[in-house]
């Protein structure tokens, strides 16, 4: 500190000393003359300019009122260089190329005018140099703390940063699921671009009047504006972290859902439009069976707006605490109020595969999977393979076989014993992956496609055949991908591998594919005529494993709507009414109420009435003729089941319709006879 800031604190009077010519700017120096007034502010200029604080001008001010001696000047110039030279060595160092040079030539004129130092600009420096001092420990103070701080989470969590860097995208859950992936419009702005998704409209003409924004759809201008509708979710229990929710009906929406049955039974379509209309245009279950209608007659834009109003409707009620990403969240398919969000979902999935995005509807698909996937009530492990390589996500393909393949045994699957080789043969195909990742990918395709065609030979014939591809003479000689092994496997077998070659048949056109494929065959064929244990193994399997196939896959086949796979449906399953807002209910649903009885049952209902009754699902002979006896009871059954057969024929007629076409001539212009 100075002498004359210590003066000043001990609050000395001065005035004693003679006024010199210095601070007027006369007072010649030690090696040259006097600076003039216009110098001396323009070299004062800058100081004055970069002054940040505005009581380091008060020393200015009471300079010009109480003017110091030439002798007080030059012992504060010493002490002040003293003290600057200590200071400033480290924020000196710190500062930049045009600092150093503006200091080096301040520190040149006050060696030649050591009575004219400009004392405010010498404290600001000085000032300015402990300031830098002082925030650069407080900074490395700071970063000390950040460094502990950083420090804590990676002791609790076990993982250091670099660690989570180098594994983010394996140390998230399998079925993590990304909001950003579930809007369409995302995936369809990566193939065409924005413009041509959104045209001409603009972000202001694109919001809509719904004030709540929803993950699963967009609402439209064109929706009915959102109310409640008498459903809600709550939160059941929550066991080792996984939180089980269920969605309620209230009493208004009971009364709603029992007024939906009674239009469904009678077959009258404007029942359920006036049920919307009037009552609830946000009623799942009706917007459901009209979105049924409306795909049967080929309109499928109002179909899938349908949809995603039930969708909507749904996800304004979600529990507080219900995530679609968390992958803990769980609803129990055996409670009716939960089928109708995984059958909206399912549907939506559908409707987005033949959009043309895949991407989103494998996101879609594994947030249905998330939902249950012990019991996995719409069986996706059967669609999920395809959605995988037609949106190219061939890692998460592979990544799911090796994770869950030890306690699901996915390679006993058709459509998982094909498609993950597939996927490790486009693996394989990909440039950018080093020479060893390359090699390991086609040393895996090529065993695991070896094992697929031992274990699953009747794919073979029927997937050639869809593709268009003639085989050689060997491969359709063999006995042991021929027509016995088509005939000779069980029907829940054929169901598995008639739905896997109709749905993915179209990814193994690639002629690189088909190429790749053949060599293996042949190797195959080659294990096969030297009697490889492995092949009698496989035919064991395949004897016992496959006697009936669960009623998830059924369900999962009704919704799928896959001929050749519906035609290979049990007669238990196609004799049995299937509503498209319910199809195939479980055994063991658990039931939270119950519809009442009906006053007026129907009576003197003739044979056709009881055909169309059959189609729905309350109907019951024994119960409208229980009155009637044991015989005529014993005949209501015997009918019951006679339309069920009727019912099965006609289906299995409609599914086996060919149309062929008329014989064509040869010689069109040769002599024929028209008598």
């Amino acid at each position: 500190m100075s002498r004359r800031a210590l003066r000043r604190l001990r609050g000395e009077q001065r005035g004693q000393e003679q006024p010199g010519l210095g601070h007027l700017g006369l007072e010649p120096g030690p090696e040259g003359p006097p600076l003039s007034a216009a110098t001396r502010r323009g070299r004062r200029g800058p100081a004055r300019t970069g002054v940040s604080n505005r009581f380091e001008l008060i020393p200015a001010e009471e300079s010009e009122d109480e003017p110091p001696s030439s002798e007080e000047r030059a012992d504060a110039w010493l002490s002040e260089r003293d003290a600057a030279e200590g200071n400033n060595e480290v924020a000196v160092a710190e500062d930049t190329e045009g600092d150093r040079h503006r200091d080096g030539e301040e520190a040149e004129q006050l060696d030649q005018m050591p009575s004219l130092s400009n004392k405010p600009r010498k404290k600001k420096k000085k000032r300015k140099a402990k300031k830098t001092s002082t925030e650069e420990t407080l900074e490395d103070n700071d970063l000390e703390d950040i460094d502990g701080l950083l420090e804590k989470p990676e002791d609790t969590n076990g993982l250091s940063q670099q660690s989570q860097s180098g594994v983010i995208a394996d140390s998230r859950p399998l079925l993590y699921v990304e909001h950003r992936n579930l809007n369409p419009e995302n995936e369809l702005k990566r193939y065409f671009g924005a413009r041509a998704v959104l045209g001409d409209q603009r972000p202001r003409q694109r919001q809509h009047q719904h004030v709540r924004s929803t993950w699963l759809t967009t609402p439209k201008n064109t929706w009915p504006r959102y109310s409640r509708t008498g459903m809600s979710m709550e939160l059941l229990e929550t066991r080792r972290g996984v939180q089980y929710f269920a969605f309620k009906h209230h009493h208004k929406y009971q009364q709603l859902q029992f007024k939906f049955l009674e239009a469904v039974e009678s077959m009258n379509l404007n029942s359920i439009v006036m049920l919307l209309e009037a009552l609830d245009p946000y009623h799942v279950d009706s917007l459901l069976q009209l979105s049924d209608v409306c795909r049967m007659r080929e309109d499928h834009e109002m179909a899938r707006d349908f949809i995603e109003q039930a969708l909507y409707s749904m996800e304004c009620t979600f529990h507080p605490v219900f995530s679609l990403t968390s992958g803990t969240c769980r609803l129990d398919y055996r409670r009716p109020e939960n089928r109708s969000f995984f059958l909206a979902l399912f549907k939506h999935l559908m409707f987005l595969e033949k959009r043309g995005c895949p991407r989103t509807a494998l996101e879609f698909c594994k947030l249905i999977l998330s939902l249950d996937p012990d019991n996995d009530p719409l069986c996706m492990l059967l669609l999920i393979d395809f959605l995988s390589l037609r949106a190219r996500e061939y890692t998460f393909l592979t990544r799911m076989f090796q994770e869950w393949e030890s306690h699901r045994n996915l390679s006993q699957l058709p459509n998982f014993a094909f498609s993950v080789p597939l996927a490790y043969f486009f693996l394989s195909q990909q440039d950018e992956r080093s020479e060893l990742e390359l090699s390991q990918a086609r040393e895996r395709a090529a065993q695991l496609i070896q094992l697929a065609l031992i274990m699953f030979p009747s794919v073979l014939m029927p997937l050639l055949d869809h593709c268009g591809v003639q085989p050689d003479a060997r491969v359709a000689s063999h006995s042991f991908f021929g027509l016995n092994a088509q005939i000779s496997q069980l029907p829940a077998l054929t169901q598995l591998t008639s739905l896997y070659v109709e749905r993915t048949h179209s990814l193994w056109k690639d002629p690189a594919v088909m190429a790749w494929l053949e060599t293996h065959v042949h190797e195959v064929l080659c294990k096969v005529d030297a009697r490889d244990p492995l092949v009698q193994e496989a035919e064991h399997k395949r004897k016992t494993r496959y006697q009936s196939a669960p009623r998830n896959i059924y369900r999962h086949i009704v919704l799928s709507e896959v001929k050749e796979a519906m035609a290979a449906l049990p007669l238990e399953v196609t004799s049995q009414p299937v509503m498209g807002h319910d199809p195939l209910p479980p055994l063991d649903s658990i039931i939270s109420y119950t519809r009442p009885e009906r006053t007026n049952p129907p009576s003197n209902e003739n044979t056709l009435s009881l055909f169309f009754r059959s189609l729905l699902p309350n109907f019951n002979v024994q119960e409208d003729i229980r009155h009637d006896g044991e015989e005529e009871a014993g005949a209501g059954q015997d009918l019951n089941q006679g339309v069920n057969r009727l019912m099965a024929a006609m289906r299995d007629m409609l599914v086996n319709i060919q149309f062929q076409e008329p014989p064509r001539d040869d010689n069109p212009e040769g002599d024929g006879d028209w008598d």
